[in-house]
């Protein structure tokens, strides 16, 4: 089988002949005697097209059977077949792997760290380095790989074998035998890959790191090139114009902005939660003098629309510092906010009673015997069922 993309990324048609044609399941796996689809593997995904009248939705390397393309309905073996290429895919992939090269070698050039794998997202990409690295070090590693990238150097394809590449200065080791395929990045990068990639690094467009995490003892770089790179500007720039005119302030001045906003939301809620205190106390009061008796215990059952479950927590424990007193308290939503208190003094498991409303009402919750909290159903069933079950 002859495999078109080794030697020209950038062809997109050719004729082929079916050599084999099998049905599995709902779809057929076609091999041909030349390709230019290129399959999943090395991080890269694989490409989408046609096959004549078929749909080509996977590829695959096959030890046995070389690339077999996973169609969407039959051919039939000894026929001639136009295939095509989905050209953005290819190219994006294409922009995005060669991205990746020069990423690497920009890391191992500026900080002397490898690329340990790479993964090719369908938004974004990854890398994956040997050690930590600093927001520093990735500065000047972005900084390093645009250069390159501007710079319009070309990208070729060579052949060698184990022996000679073993003489080369290739960035990273091959495990391979035979006969490699190399990468060779002007002047600045050498790597046996079997991928496809653009034939000169202007092509990439430009190479933006977009965040960077710990990662099993290194650094796991996150990025996008070309097409995704103005993407992502766009998504941004987007995100921010309408940050802008919430907060009435320039870009610049965001990251102040909302830093004053999240202080002034936490002080707002610590008055909001004072607030909510002393009204759920007053509150208590007076449902504590109204409590119907049971016999065993003094029970408020009872919703109070609006509140969220740390106001109702709030209630709920106010009622429960009434002796003799064993609280329901509910509110509004769907599952509805449950919470159950019980005075100190009452024999009565609040734990036990959530995980019985909960699962009677298909919601979740439990806690303390003297405190537990969950959700379920609404309030009104909530209402109608502590009334039968809580005595």
């Amino acid at each position: 089988m002859t495999r078109l993309y080794y030697t020209d990324a950038l062809q997109t048609t050719f004729s082929a002949t079916v050599t084999h044609a099998e049905p599995a399941g709902t779809r057929w796996h076609v091999v041909l005697d030349t390709t230019a689809f290129y399959p999943t593997s090395g991080g890269q995904p694989h490409d989408t097209g046609t096959l004549g009248p078929a749909s080509v939705v996977d590829v695959v390397d096959d030890a046995a059977r070389g690339v077999v393309h996973v169609v969407d309905r039959a051919l039939t073996v000894g026929e001639t077949v136009r295939g095509e290429i989905a050209w953005p895919r290819r190219f994006d992939h294409m922009q995005q792997h060669t991205g990746q090269h020069i990423l690497s070698a920009a890391f191992d050039r500026t900080c002397g760290v490898r690329t340990e794998s790479f993964h090719l997202g369908t938004t974004s990409c990854t890398i994956d380095l040997a050690r930590e690295v600093s927001a520093t070090e990735i500065a000047a590693a972005e900084k390093m790989a645009n250069a390159v990238v501007w710079e319009d150097r070309p990208v070729s394809v060579r052949f060698a074998d184990d022996a000679e590449a073993a003489r080369l200065p290739l960035r990273k080791e091959s495990l391979r035998t035979g006969i490699l395929r190399l990468i060779d990045v002007t002047d600045f990068d050498l790597s046996a890959c079997g991928g496809t990639h653009v034939p000169s690094t202007g092509m990439v467009g430009i190479i933006a790191i977009a965040g960077w995490e710990r990662f099993k003892g290194g650094s796991r770089i996150e990025f996008v090139c070309g097409g995704r790179a103005l993407a992502s500007h766009q998504r941004l720039r987007d995100c921010v114009t309408a940050l802008v005119r919430q907060t009435t302030v320039a870009a610049h001045e965001l990251a102040g902005a909302v830093e004053r906003l999240q202080t002034d939301n936490r002080t707002a809620n610590k008055t909001i939660r004072a607030l909510q205190e002393e009204l759920a106390a007053s509150i208590a009061t007076g449902l504590a003098a109204s409590a119907e008796d049971v016999g065993l215990f003094r029970r408020v059952i009872v919703s109070q629309p609006g509140w969220d479950a740390v106001a109702l927590k709030a209630l709920a424990s106010a009622l429960a510092a009434h002796p003799g007193v064993v609280a329901v308290v509910t509110g509004t939503g769907t599952p509805a906010p449950l919470v159950v208190a019980r005075a100190t003094n009452v024999a009565f498991d609040a734990g036990a009673c959530v995980k019985q409303i909960t699962s009677a009402l298909g919601g979740r919750g439990g806690g303390r015997p003297e405190l537990a909290q969950g959700a379920a159903a609404d309030a009104d069933q909530i209402l109608a069922f502590a009334r039968e079950s809580v005595r």
